[in-house]
């Protein structure tokens, strides 16, 4: 006890313990990793954050020669598996896919969560940005952003939305857009992309938003109906899909992110050595490259610089969660 009470109240003892800490860490991170790393996905495979966790978690096997398993840990919008990425061991080996659901959304989306996104996470780095896009079924009586509208006007509270969860970044699209169109929907959550398009294909349900890499081959297919895409300009992806802004609704964007992050408290060196290596796999020409067949639009920025982005999605997502009034479900 008194040697606790002095650390508290010596600066000298506290600067000391922080450099015997730092040195410790430094042998760790140089051996690191010396054993096969976990990226706990939340969402079902198939989905945005699925694939991208397979991609960079294939890239990092390869240069590391440990294998990296990707845990698919679906459930309430992202709630379930990043609580468990939260209460993890902090020594580098379970790594959780950050993402604007259960980072940018959640915090402010429920009342109460098993986490906090800034408190138990250590941001690595924003790997990909994944615009949202309204798709409908072919044969959908809608066949434009404007005529969604009209339709969910006249049959106010009838017309049936797929998201890939509640919390989910698709559902709290949609809700900023049924807000700012003004019309009234009933919410159907799916686990995932998969389950969610295939009651699309069918026509059980007629309209959801979801990410253009989840979306692109299905729309391209004629599977699937591209009727707005959440961004200012038009996506290179799918240049004949007009923006929702242009649409009639100026200055609506809903573009979801993917990045990855490590429980709070692990080492520095730990999570520079990983910064460092992900962002050189997102800057080769073969990722790009990949990145852009699979519609994804890389990022890759520094610890510090995910860190506040995080902070500023957390404010931007909140006051459209208090705006629409959407509730997790």
């Amino acid at each position: 006890m008194g040697d606790e009470k002095r650390m508290k109240t010596d600066p000298l003892r506290i600067l000391l313990f922080c450099i015997a800490m730092a040195g410790a860490a430094a042998p760790q991170a140089q051996s690191y990793p010396n054993r096969p790393i976990r990226i706990i996905a939340q969402f079902t495979p198939g989905t945005s954050t699925d694939i991208l966790a397979r991609v960079i978690g294939g890239k990092l096997t390869e240069t590391w020669g440990q294998q990296v398993v990707i845990d698919n840990r679906p459930g309430a919008g992202g709630v379930v598996g990043t609580e468990l990425g939260a209460k993890a061991a902090p020594d580098g080996y379970t790594l959780t896919m950050a993402v604007s659901s259960a980072f940018g959304i959640n915090p402010t989306l429920y009342a109460k969560l098993p986490y906090d996104a800034i408190r138990d996470f250590a941001p690595i780095t924003s790997i990909a940005l994944t615009p949202q896009t309204l798709v409908a079924y072919p044969v959908f009586a809608a066949k434009s952003v404007k005529e969604f509208v009209a339709l969910a006007k006249g049959k106010p509270g009838q017309v049936n939305y797929a998201s890939l969860g509640s919390g989910s970044t698709s559902h709290l699209t949609m809700e900023m857009f049924r807000s700012a169109a003004g019309i009234q929907l009933n919410h159907i959550p799916y686990k995932g992309s998969p389950a969610a398009h295939a009651e699309l294909f069918s026509g059980q349900i007629p309209i959801m938003f979801d990410a253009i890499p989840a979306v692109l081959p299905h729309v391209k297919s004629g599977r699937l109906r591209g009727l707005g895409i959440g961004t200012l300009k038009r996506s290179p992806f799918l240049p004949d899909v007009p923006t929702i802004a242009e649409s009639g609704y100026a200055g609506f964007e809903a573009v979801g992110w993917i990045g990855i992050a490590a429980p709070a408290r692990t080492p520095a060196p730990i999570l520079d050595k990983l910064n460092a290596e992900i962002v050189r796999i997102i800057n080769t020409a073969e990722m790009r490259e990949r990145l852009a067949t699979l519609a994804f639009t890389p990022v890759g920025d520094t610890r510090e610089q995910f860190a506040r982005f995080i902070k500023s999605e957390i404010a931007k997502w909140g006051k459209a969660v208090r705006e629409s009034g959407a509730k997790a479900e």
